[in-house]
Formats: structure tokens, C-alpha cells, sequence
């Protein structure tokens, strides 16, 4: 590696670091608000908070590097050009090649980069914030303590809570219960509190009545009480229960799914698209980059400006970007469109490619001798 290279890398280098690291840290900040609603609603602390923002970080990461390296490649090489080093380099006899190497370096740490986060760290973090959120949806603790409205905690049950007091007392208790169809029950009280038992979770309900309404004889049977529990177990997911979504997948899974015996040929379609699309994203870092490297390398340089490169190259990536999406959909409806997947990435990368390094042809230019009206 020569020295210009390791300088051009170094600028590219840094520059990646600073738009990653921000524009992560922007996304990580506006995403993390749709998480207030676990410490507001649901009673969890400012530790699970943080768990939860901090599981996220490999998802917006993952969206945001490849667009960084483009920037910030662009940016360099547009740097280069208005100062004129880009100019000097080319006059010293650094060939095409050699002018794209750095920008071809990066691209290549970011796809190293993007593989350990598609491979590993996305599937990994995601599989544990949906356990974490999963195990904090099912504390009866924290779902039923939402004040004013109707919980739903399962299709059979729903809650609903006037008021909590200083000391967590709930006032107000209005019980909807529907496990037995023929014998709906509504419970009301004027107070109550839930109450955590060796075996499952209870409502503790004091002054309050219990409707049974007999379906069968259109009766209706009124109980007056002044202590009454409802046992909370029946209601309770049991663990392992959910089903790993597409995103919390590893790849191997997602090709060879160890439950291929109880998912339907929708839900296996998607872990086939999901498979192919974290084997293509990181090589978008490639494919951005040699984008960007070919609408500033080809043709003549101008360090006045190139205004109509630049929004060329960000406009040739937001494209990408957006078919990426486009037949990334279409795959879950027609999976032959995975070939389009793959074409999106391979077209662009192998024609910037050939742009970038293509011999340049340089015109000989007549020379004009004016002392004797001649031209050679």
C-alpha cells in the first residue's frame, strides 16, 4: 500500500466513523422513544430501558453503514478533487486503479463489518430484545397496572383499572372473564392488588360482586363478596411459546429452519428471502462505493465543482436503495424474484467496476505554432 493510498484511506477512514457514529446515534435517539412506553405503561425500570435501547443499536447500525461509506467516500474523493490533490496524484502517474484502491479498501472493511453484523450481531440482539419484551408483556405485574384503560391480557381476560395509589392498591377493578363461554363472568370491586404466589400470579379483589350469566337459561346470578381472588395461571404464556421471527433468525436457520414442521410455506418463503437478503447486504458497502467511485472518477476532473456528479452518484444509490426494498417485497410474493435481489447488487457493482478501471483514452490535441501559421 503506498503512501497516498494510506493517506486517501486514512481521510476516508475517519470521515465513516464520524457519519456512522452519527447518523446511528440520531436514529438510536428517535427510535428509542417508541421504547417509553415500557417505563411509562408497563412499570419497568430505567435499567430494562437502557437493555432495550442498547439491543437495538445492531439494527440501526446495520441500515445506517452502508449509506455512511458511500458518504463519506463521495465526500473524500470530492475533497481530493477541490483542493487539487486528486489532480497531483493523477499527474504523478497514479493510475485509475490506484485512485480507487482506498475507497475500494473501505468498501471492503465496511463489508467485513456488515458480515459480522448480519451473521451474528443482528440476529443475536434482536432474538434478545423480543425475549426480554416478551418476558416483560407477560408479568401480569406490569400489564395490568395500566391505569384509565381496557387490558387485554389474553382473548378470555380483560382488565381494566381506574386508579393505582401511592402504594400500588388498584381502585376501580373491572374483570372481564370469558374462559368458560357458556358462563361468562364479570367481576367488580372497589379495591384490589395482584399478589404473586409460588405457582401463578393472583387478583386479590375486596368488596366487590361476581355476575355469572347461565347462556344456556338466559339467567343471571349475583354474588356479593368482600374478599374474592381470580387466578392469573391459565392466562399466563408458557415459555417457549413464541414463535423466532424471520429477523432473530441465524442464517442457517433461515435456510434450515429447525421448526420446518410447524411453519406454513408463507412464513418459510420469508426465512428464504430474509436468508438471501443477510447474505446481500453487506455487499451493498461494494456495490454503493463503486457507485460512488464511478460517477467521480470517469471523465475529466474539475476542482471548480462537481455539483452534477455528486447528486448523480446520491441519486444512482437512493435507486438501489429503493428496488432493494422494492424486490425484497416482491420476493415474499414471487420467490423467482430473489434472481432480482441478486441483480440489483451484481449489475451496478460489475459496470462501475468497468467504468472505474477502463483505460483511459486520451485525445491528442493539435498544437499550434504561430510563428509560422503551421499546425502539427
Amino acid at each position: 500500500m503506498t503512501r497516498l493510498t494510506r493517506y486517501v484511506l486514512r481521510q476516508s477512514f475517519g470521515v465513516t466513523m464520524f457519519i456512522t457514529l452519527g447518523l446511528t446515534a440520531a436514529i438510536w435517539l428517535i427510535g428509542s422513544l417508541r421504547l417509553i412506553d415500557f417505563v411509562v405503561n408497563r412499570g419497568v425500570g430505567l435499567k430494562i430501558f437502557g437493555e432495550l435501547s442498547i439491543l437495538t443499536l445492531p439494527q440501526w447500525l446495520a441500515i445506517v453503514l452502508p449509506v455512511a461509506l458511500v458518504i463519506a467516500v463521495i465526500f473524500t474523493y470530492n475533497k481530493l478533487t477541490a483542493d487539487s490533490e486528486l489532480i497531483v496524484m493523477r499527474a504523478t502517474g497514479l493510475s485509475q486503479f490506484g485512485l480507487a484502491a482506498p475507497g475500494m479498501a473501505m468498501a471492503l472493511i465496511g463489508t467485513a463489518m456488515m458480515l459480522s453484523l448480519t451473521l451474528y450481531l443482528l440476529p443475536a440482539s434482536k432474538n434478545e430484545f423480543k425475549d426480554l419484551q416478551f418476558r416483560i408483556r407477560n408479568q401480569f405485574t406490569s400489564v395490568l397496572l395500566q391505569d384509565g384503560q381496557f387490558n387485554t391480557v389474553s382473548d378470555t381476560l380483560t382488565v381494566y383499572v381506574r386508579a393505582r395509589d401511592a402504594n400500588g392498591e388498584l381502585l376501580g377493578l373491572l374483570i372481564q372473564d370469558t374462559r368458560d363461554p357458556a358462563r361468562p363472568v364479570t367481576l367488580t370491586a372497589e379495591r384490589g392488588a395482584i399478589v404473586q404466589t409460588e405457582t401463578a400470579p393472583r387478583v386479590l379483589m375486596l368488596n366487590g360482586t361476581r355476575q355469572t350469566y347461565n347462556t344456556a337459561r338466559g339467567e343471571l346470578q349475583v354474588l356479593s363478596f368482600e374478599r374474592n381472588t381470580l387466578d392469573l395461571g391459565d392466562f399466563r404464556d408458557a415459555p417457549g411459546a413464541r414463535q423466532l421471527q424471520p429477523d432473530e433468525r441465524y442464517v442457517g436457520d433461515l435456510f434450515a429452519p429447525s421448526d420446518a414442521d410447524t411453519i406454513d410455506q408463507v412464513m418459510r418463503t420469508r426465512l428464504t428471502v430474509e436468508g438471501h437478503q443477510r447474505l446481500l447486504a453487506p455487499l451493498y458497502c461494494i456495490s454503493f462505493t463503486l457507485v460512488g467511485l464511478a460517477c467521480l472518477l470517469t471523465g475529466e476532473l474539475n476542482r471548480r465543482g462537481q455539483g452534477r456528479r455528486l447528486l448523480v452518484a446520491f441519486s444512482l444509490v437512493l435507486v438501489l436503495q429503493a428496488t432493494d426494498i422494492g424486490f425484497n417485497n416482491l420476493s415474499n410474493r414471487a420467490p423467482l424474484a430473489i434472481i432480482l435481489m441478486y441483480l440489483n447488487v451484481i449489475v451496478p457493482s460489475v459496470i462501475s467496476t468497468y467504468l472505474v478501471l477502463r483505460p483511459r483514452a486520451f485525445r491528442r490535441r493539435p498544437i499550434v505554432l504561430a510563428s509560422v501559421g503551421a499546425t502539427v
